[in-house]
């Protein structure tokens, strides 16, 4: 049965994408959810208009990421935590690092774009993977002080 996506579905395919699906899937999944209407001769009109939005949507969300990109590349955060000796009593987390960074730059990450295997627990520099909306990636330096 094919049918007109109106959101994205993971593993399925993206909103104005039209799909050839089972019928089992569409009646009892996508059609009730409201995320898909049955492709008629006519919608082909409508899927193209969805897809030019999404594609402005997708540009625009590049941008952004983008100009966050260029603000963070090359720029220490400093991040003052108590320690004894090299070790921090407790440790510096992905939600520290974005509000430090926004307090700081003033660019908004989201803290689930952070790719932290652990928290940060020793004092020095640390390199963090940052992946943006629109396969935007780069590295942020955070260098975790002693606080006096």
């Amino acid at each position: 049965m094919k049918v007109l996506l109106r959101d994205d579905i993971d593993g399925v395919g993206k909103r104005g994408d039209i799909i050839d699906v089972s019928r089992g899937f569409a009646r009892n999944h996508l059609l009730p959810a409201g995320k898909a209407i049955a492709a008629s001769p006519g919608v082909e009109n409508q899927a193209a208009s969805m897809r030019r939005a999404r594609d402005l949507r997708d540009a625009h969300d590049r941008e952004s990421s983008e100009t966050v990109a260029r603000t963070l590349v090359g720029t220490t955060i400093p991040i003052p935590a108590r320690a004894k000796g090299e070790r921090l009593f407790g440790s510096v987390t992905s939600a520290d690092i974005v509000r430090r960074t926004e307090e700081l730059t003033g660019a908004v990450i989201d803290r689930r774009h952070l790719l932290l295997e652990e928290p940060i627990k020793t004092i020095g520099e640390h390199s963090v993977r940052v992946e943006l909306v629109g396969d935007v990636v780069f590295e942020l330096t955070v260098e975790v002080v002693p606080e006096d």
